[in-house]
């Protein structure tokens, strides 16, 4: 049976991120891979939608 979870119980809150996400998210060099992938993705989706 599930149990009842109450307002300001620890599993409502978020977990805390690890030094490696704090690194990822700050990380200028991360970020612009991902932001190359990221439009790599958008325009492999134009252009398949342009044929």
């Amino acid at each position: 049976m599930i149990e009842e979870r109450k307002p300001y119980e620890q599993a409502f809150f978020a977990s805390k991120p690890t030094a490696f996400t704090k690194f990822l998210r700050t990380c200028v060099i991360w970020q612009l891979v991902k932001f190359g992938i990221i439009n790599l993705k958008m325009t492999l989706m134009l252009l398949k939608s342009h044929k």
